[in-house]
């Protein structure tokens, strides 16, 4: 006879004194029809949040919280939050570059850290100035940014596979004074500065990270400084302070600035780790490998690390044997992934040649992720594989899963945090288990869009309330499932591709009268791809590659038009002029 499952809850306290496999023998009587398939200890945190009540109904809606307690509020700068971890695992190895083998330890950090400061306070930039990085991923990224939160300059951050014209928006949009980037970006930087006059007045100086270039700042230049123009009383509101500026295409549109504060920025870190992003300081080694200019690479990745005392294994990119080397040489055991990762471990044969039993956990965020491939990865590597969710706007971070994970799910929502599901139409709100749009609230959500009042207004309704874009719903454990979405962003393995940005720059072309840009859907490991329909000019003769072409020499790779390009005769739109994406999407 099959019998039901059955799960016997046990506080971490309870099992800290006793052996595993001896809790186990004790709890099967003799005859016993039940067996023991895994013992899980459970944090503080999780071991309340089994009685905690997640859906409560206030004023006729159905709300659905955090299990987990809140989070008390943090009013202190980012960089008092920072300075004050790097103190405190001062003794600690915090990062590794793989590459060079170079290490950074707390103590180096906070001189680094306190030395840019001093060379960038010298210089004169000061609180409401901004600074680009824009770099793959090294030591110095959080060295460049906890320095430039000390003195209140602003960091937005930017793809390192940018074109000149993609960078040279952004400068122009964030109103960029400084420029952190690398030796062999130096040419592309400086042909984007030149495109555009306010640009090429606002920059006052380029700094190379690793090297030098003529006309440039080494940045060794301001690790030599002596440190003794460290601002001590800089006058920074943690939350109406914008700390960063990344950039989302949010629900629709052109690239849109996302204005995080101190408080968004340090609220969410908090929160992370009160689940199962909680790591063991001074034992758990992370895979360092997300882009760090992304939100998720940027707080979640490089920050949630440091400020938990762990090891951060930092690559520059994604090389298949580098990655599994590093692995087997640090003996990683959590690493943040992306589902195109993922599925390399569950299909690829040199996952074979390496010794990766280190590795614990895995998280898979910035798209869905299959079921399928979540088996495979477990089951090859006896791991488990996790899955989160966040938004640029919210920090990121606002649910994930943790052990034992509840597969297909998103996991539940993060402290202090708050969601409810609404009809995408009606905006009624809905019950559990019934399906619609998601929205948001928490002290992680942004102060809104840079220069865009329209946008934030249509993301951020007045009682706070910020909306996905995201359908799905919750069930009465508060475990939400994706299942669609109400924006136009096309994902590519993660990266985000605004349609209006596409369609915007074929219209460009010469040849070309109007343009629609929509999502196809590809492999698993991919997402969707981007495919064109195109109405040519009357009279005018272009080929589906010519359009390739012109394309993929103005965007950065992931924007490719890899779904194709189809000749139509009329760009289908309401009376208003907007797109009917799904008239196209029909025809496929």
């Amino acid at each position: 006879m099959k019998m039901a499952s059955r799960l016997c809850i046990v506080s971490k306290t309870v099992l800290r004194n006793i052996n595993k496999n001896s809790f186990r023998a004790s709890i099967i009587q003799k005859n016993s029809p039940f067996k023991v398939r895994q013992v899980y200890q459970l944090s503080s945190a999780q071991f309340y949040s089994i009685s905690r009540p997640v859906v409560s109904i206030e004023n006729g809606e159905t709300i659905i919280r955090s299990p987990y307690p809140d989070v008390e509020p943090c009013d202190k700068t980012f960089g008092e939050f920072i300075l004050s971890y790097l103190d405190e695992f001062k003794n600690l190895e915090l990062m590794v570059d793989y590459p060079t083998g170079r290490v950074y330890t707390g103590a180096q950090m906070k001189e680094y850290v306190i030395k840019v400061a001093s060379c960038l306070t010298g210089l004169g930039y000061k609180a409401g100035d901004v600074a680009l990085l824009f770099s793959s991923n090294c030591l110095e990224y959080p060295i460049i940014f906890t320095a430039c939160s000390i003195i209140g300059v602003t960091v937005t951050t930017a793809n390192p596979v940018y074109t000149a014209g993609e960078l040279s928006r952004q400068l122009e949009h964030s109103e960029t004074d400084i420029i952190f980037t690398q030796e062999n970006m130096v040419p592309l930087v400086q042909e984007a500065v030149s495109m555009n006059e306010s640009i090429t007045k606002r920059v006052k100086d380029i700094v190379i990270i690793d090297g030098s270039a003529d006309k440039c700042r080494p940045f060794q230049s301001f690790l030599d400084d002596d440190g003794t123009r460290f601002p001590e009383n800089v006058d920074i509101d943690p939350r109406k302070s914008i700390l960063a500026l990344p950039y989302s295409s949010g629900t629709t549109g052109l690239p849109k600035g996302v204005m995080l504060s101190h408080f968004n920025m340090i609220s969410n870190l908090i929160q992370a780790k009160c689940g199962q992003m909680k790591f063991k300081t001074g034992e758990d080694v992370l895979l360092g490998l997300l882009p760090f200019y992304h939100i998720y690479g940027m707080m979640v990745l490089q920050f949630g690390t440091i400020t938990q005392g762990c090891k951060l294994i930092v690559h520059p990119k994604f090389e298949p044997e580098t990655f599994l080397q590093s692995i087997e040489d640090y003996k990683i055991s959590y690493s943040h992934l992306v589902p195109a990762i993922a599925l390399f471990l569950a299909k690829s044969p040199i996952v074979e040649n390496y010794n990766i039993s280190s590795l614990k956990t895995a998280l898979s965020a910035a798209a869905p992720f299959g079921l399928g491939v979540t088996h495979e990865v477990e089951n090859r590597l006896n791991i488990n594989m996790l899955q989160a969710y966040g938004l640029t706007e919210c920090s990121p971070l606002t649910h994930y899963d943790e052990v034992p994970q509840k597969h297909g799910t998103i996991g539940r929502l993060v402290p202090s945090t708050v969601a409810k599901i609404v009809d995408p139409i009606s905006r009624k709100c809905l019950n559990v288990g019934e399906t619609g749009e998601i929205l948001l609230k928490g002290p992680q959500v942004m102060l809104g869009y840079l220069k865009n009042q329209e946008a934030t207004d249509k993301t951020i309704d007045k009682d706070g309330w910020l909306a996905t874009g995201d359908i799905g719903h919750s069930d009465s454990d508060g475990y939400f499932t994706i299942s669609d979405r109400l924006k136009e962003l096309i994902k590519y393995k993660g990266f985000q591709v605004a349609p209006a940005e596409l369609e915007a720059l074929l219209c460009t072309h010469p040849s070309i009268q109007d343009a629609a840009v929509i999502g196809i859907e590809a492999s698993e490991d991919v997402g969707e791809v981007p495919k064109a329909f195109v109405v040519t000019k009357p009279g005018e003769q272009i080929t589906q590659q010519d359009i390739l072409d012109f394309v993929e020499k103005n965007v950065a790779p992931y924007k490719k038009l890899r779904g194709g390009v189809s000749f139509i005769d009329q760009v289908p739109k309401t009376a208003s002029g907007k797109i009917l994406r799904r008239m196209l999407k029909d025809q496929q």
